[in-house]
């Protein structure tokens, strides 16, 4: 992922066309602009009758080469809903180089009004991209949108789907020969299922030729209104793939036909994961010790939601940036910004010192859409916050604070969604092709053919998952009674920590890092430090929170939470296998880590788990709850694989391996 990959840059012509001033083409825009897209990519696709053919419970995949301004996506997601049937599900992903703006985009819709019902859902999620992947959920579940914000080869070749029909759009091979390489062509072959198809806007030698060499028959077909050829095709032979690590395969799922999960923990994590399955058509069971949902690491009143990225791209870096994106999304979907739910009062990262000055303003020169970050100085930021601040640092429009519990109650809020509260698995067995979650007696308080472990460190104490390397951090944050004066405060102010603007009379400040205490009691001790946090953030709001009397650490009210993170500082997220047969089939690697295995996973059959996101669940969690749904669906990946591979479980029993060597 390139930080610094543009947006595209328009012009519009007299009559309302929008222009690439990239690549001085018009873009397919006028009012033929949809009977154009029907012509050349719906039709020869033949989607009409493949789709009135599935079934409920299937599922169709759309891979293109040039989202361009969406228009493909919106005809095919209007035919979709005109004759799929109810219950399958369409996933179009699409690569784009230079994504447009969202108000480009949105002033380009505005040319097909027939298409409003489709644009207006999209338009409501779509901000103008930063690079990486950005997974949209539409149409109450029915249609997924991975937009791929980058080049088209280097994002298919971290794809992980199975691809049903092609659209190869976007420039013609004269202005984009980059774009229309072999690998290309060998890549969508490795993607395609049996009897894929392909469209293609272009009958240019190169792409007719290669397209044959890598296993598609092809053959030209007039282009719309008769102006021009066209090529049309379909996947014969599948070009040999590229070995590729077996424990990070998808596993085989278990044949039961039943569309039952059960979730072990009602924080986040296992909330988005319900939800994303939920929308799927799955019944699921949400197991919880407690009352009710979100009552441990992810019960605070208020947590932050913003990006700490690096700028050197790491895997973490880049997950953090696709996460947060989804996660304004789904809070957009689900939960109201009423000041109690939430806020998008935006988030300023603040310096503090030179190094972090510097970080932060390599951040901020990396070319980043203005909507998703921008650098300020002091002044901006004092001015954004609405106190006086000493520092400067980044500032996210987008970003602000949620309620982690309001969140959690409004996704389970689904009527295939049940918890089931009070009851507390301490095992988990596999009989007859079921999961088991049985209580401390060894009672079955649950049975489903999949399972989900949701339950932060807890999740060590399952035979399953022991081997995991799990650690906990507890976390205070300190209540601070709202004055008059700490009103003023209008967006969330993070350095070393965080302070939040008023919520229903309350500011919270926080958190803590413990490492040599497990307890969840709260501590002055902790309260005095988040009070240093706050006047290293504004001296100006500690002064305004202390202007109606003192802020006695001893007397302040505080909630205190054990964290889970791993080593990597990674969560995560994805099939469990068997620990010692995977050491066992490949210990090969412990003498030779280049060695190639082609032995299959051990998995656990219908076990996953989604854990380990530390103090960014607001983050990560609804993505990761996305990304366990395509685990279990067999749909497209909603990450690029090495994101995927950074986050899968096994990952740390291969590197044991791997170090042994």
């Amino acid at each position: 992922m390139n930080p610094t990959q543009s947006l595209a840059e328009l012009t519009w012509t007299e009559s309302g066309q929008p222009v690439s001033v990239q690549f001085g083409d018009v873009y397919p825009s006028g009012h033929s602009g949809p009977d154009q897209s029907r012509h050349v990519f719906l039709r020869p696709n033949r989607l009409e009758q493949r789709w009135k053919n599935l079934k409920p419970g299937d599922s169709f995949c759309i891979a293109e080469t040039g989202f361009g301004t969406g228009l493909n996506f919106l005809t095919a997601w209007e035919l979709w809903d005109q004759v799929a049937p109810a219950g399958a599900r369409l996933h179009f992903l699409s690569a784009e180089k230079f994504p447009l703006a969202a108000a480009d985009l949105r002033r380009v819709h505005a040319l097909w009004p027939e298409l409003a019902h489709w644009s207006e859902q999209l338009l409501q999620q779509y901000t103008s991209p930063s690079p990486g992947w950005q997974h949209h959920v539409l149409g109450d579940g029915r249609v997924t949108l991975t937009l791929l914000a980058g080049d088209a080869l280097d994002m298919l070749g971290q794809l992980d789907a199975s691809v049903d029909a092609w659209f190869l759009d976007g420039l013609p091979p004269a202005m984009s020969p980059a774009m229309w390489q072999p690998a290309l062509f060998r890549q969508m072959s490795w993607l395609s299922c049996a009897g894929a198809t392909l469209a293609a806007s272009t009958d240019a030698e190169e792409v007719h030729s290669g397209l044959a060499q890598a296993g598609f028959t092809v053959a030209p077909a007039a282009a719309f209104a008769n102006k021009g050829t066209m090529l049309a095709g379909q996947a014969q032979e599948r070009a040999t793939p590229q070995w590729s690590p077996p424990w990070y395969a998808r596993p085989l799922q278990p044949g039961t036909g039943q569309r039952q999960a059960m979730i072990i923990g009602a924080g986040l994590a296992g909330c988005c994961t319900a939800w994303a399955l939920a929308m799927r058509g799955w019944k699921v069971t949400v197991i919880e010790r407690h009352p009710g949902e979100a009552r441990e690491a992810s019960g605070n009143p208020q947590g932050i939601l913003y990006c700490k990225l690096s700028p050197h791209q790491t895997p973490l870096s880049r997950f953090v940036q696709t996460s947060y994106a989804y996660s304004l999304r789904l809070l957009h979907r689900v939960l109201p910004r009423d000041g109690i739910g939430w806020s998008t009062c935006g988030v300023l990262q603040l310096s503090g010192n030179p190094r972090e000055t510097a970080r932060l303003q390599a951040l901020a020169e990396q070319g980043y859409p203005p909507n998703f970050l921008q650098g300020v100085d002091s002044t901006q930021a004092s001015a954004i916050a609405g106190v006086r601040v000493t520092d400067g640092g980044l500032f996210f429009p987008e970003g602000g604070w949620v309620s982690p519990p309001a969140l959690c109650k409004a996704l389970l809020d689904h009527p295939a969604i049940s918890l089931l509260a009070y009851a507390e698995a301490f095992d988990l067995q596999y009989r007859e092709a079921l999961w088991h979650a049985e209580d401390a007696e060894g009672n079955s308080i649950c049975i489903a053919p999949t399972a989900i472990i949701c339950t932060a460190g807890d999740s060590r104490r399952f035979a399953q998952t022991a081997h995991l390397p799990l650690k906990t951090i507890r976390g205070q944050i300190t209540r601070l009674p709202a004055t008059s004066q700490s009103q003023a405060l209008r967006s969330v102010l993070c350095g070393e920590g965080y302070v939040s603007p008023a919520r229903s009379g309350e500011h919270f400040v926080g958190a803590s890092f413990r490492f040599d205490r497990s307890d969840t009691d709260p501590s002055e001790e902790e309260n005095t430090s988040n009070l240093a946090l706050l006047a290293s953030l504004s001296p100006e709001l500690d002064a305004a929170l202390r202007s109606e009397g003192p802020l006695d650490p001893a007397a302040l009210q505080a909630r205190a939470a054990l964290r889970c993170t791993s080593p990597d500082y990674l969560p995560l997220i994805g099939p469990v296998v068997q620990a010692e047969q995977f050491r066992q089939d490949y210990a090969v690697l412990a003498k030779d880590a280049s060695k190639r295995p082609d032995t299959a996973a051990p998995w656990h059959p219908g076990l996953y788990i989604n854990v380990a996101h530390g103090s960014r669940g607001l983050i990560s969690c609804p993505l990761s709850g996305e990304l366990i749904a395509a685990w279990v669906e067999n749909e497209p990946l909603p990450l690029p694989l090495d994101l995927v591979q950074s986050v899968h479980p096994s990952r740390f029993l291969l590197r044991q391996l791997i170090r042994s060597a």
